[in-house]
């Protein structure tokens, strides 16, 4: 991201799929909302529908909101804590910000015929069915809380002011600010709204933090944690004996981040936090260092949010390597 802007640009923003990509007609796509949390309860033979046209004559709203995937930094769990774990071996990458701009799903909710007694909402999304070890588990869904789906979620068909390209959810999606990327489904259809609670393998059998560390049967995963990256090359190769000006970002899920402390190999000290990003879904921040020497060094950027919370030396371990939140060792060779 290093001289890329506070946006991540379309082409350069990270894709992470279940199955693949599909290659979906605006002119005959349909949002269909369905089920017992909706007046009338329409099935999802007989939905409440909405086209895209419909969607774009309701109220439209941007978001600047942040994507992660719940894997990211994965590959840390065993480079740095010696924890082998499976899954994609993700290391900072798997994270964006986007300017997004559509309609909020509360919006077509209420217009749909909310019930007052709805409790959870599962968006689905419309590419292929997922199958893994011969088992089919359908499409992809997860449920969100009414609470969270009136709040800050949008259906988004813009993406940083242009239309969805096909791998970011053409024609629609969900886009849930701050949560784990699963939450935000790509490609959606259909949509159930239950009054009573909702269930997938997207929040029973995957993301869920299973483990010692973890009660029995799981903690289902909702917003990302704290993290922190420099905008630097992995390695990368910097000048001995001059001034350098560091640049890195902080994120989380839970707010806006409130400090931001680098290490560059003589202790914690504060970075300088960019004043332009100040309440925003991530946070760009400046450092200067001379490297006193030529040879390898280790770089350090921790942060903390608005509630607190920030990142430890040492990621909690869990079966599925979710949420890698501590301290990232950054290598850089001066030469």
């Amino acid at each position: 991201m290093a001289g890329q802007g506070y946006v991540v640009p379309n082409d350069r923003f990270f894709v992470r799929n279940h199955t693949v990509t599909p290659r979906l007609d605006a002119a005959t796509w349909r949002l269909r909302l369905f089920g017992d949390g909706l007046r009338g309860a329409p099935t999802r033979t007989a939905p409440v529908e909405f086209d895209l046209d419909d969607l774009r004559r309701l109220p439209a709203e941007e978001s600047v909101a942040l994507l992660e995937c719940a894997g990211n930094g994965r590959r840390f769990f065993a480079a740095q804590q010696g924890e082998p774990v499976p899954g994609v071996a993700w290391g900072l990458g798997a994270v964006g910000v986007a300017r997004w701009r559509g309609v909020r799903l509360g919006t077509v909710l209420r217009a749909a015929g909310l019930r007052d007694d709805a409790v959870d909402v599962m968006p689905e999304g419309l590419d292929p069915r997922y199958v893994t070890g011969g088992v089919d588990l359908g499409r992809v869904r997860r449920p969100l809380p009414v609470t969270k789906a009136l709040d800050d979620v949008l259906l988004a068909y813009e993406m940083n002011g242009e239309p969805l390209p096909a791998d970011h959810g053409f024609p629609v999606r969900v886009v849930v600010p701050g949560w784990i990327g699963i939450s935000s489904i790509k490609w959606v259809g259909p949509v159930e709204v239950s009054t009573a609670p909702l269930f997938s393998p997207w929040n029973t059998q995957f993301y869920r933090l299973f483990g010692p560390a973890h009660p029995t049967g799981g903690t289902v995963l909702g917003a990302q944690p704290v993290k922190s990256a420099f905008e630097l090359a992995w390695d990368a190769r910097l000048p001995a004996g001059e001034d350098l000006l560091l640049r890195g970002r902080s994120w989380s899920g839970n707010g806006p981040i409130e400090r931001v402390e680098v290490d560059t190999g003589d202790g914690w000290r504060p970075a300088d936090l960019v004043a332009a990003d100040r309440g925003g879904p991530w946070q760009r921040w400046t450092a200067r260092w001379r490297p006193p020497a030529a040879g390898r060094h280790t770089l350090r950027a921790r942060a903390t949010d608005r509630t607190g919370a920030g990142q430890p030396d040492r990621a909690t371990p869990n079966d599925l390597a979710y949420l890698f939140d501590a301290v990232v060792a950054h290598p850089v060779t001066a030469c």
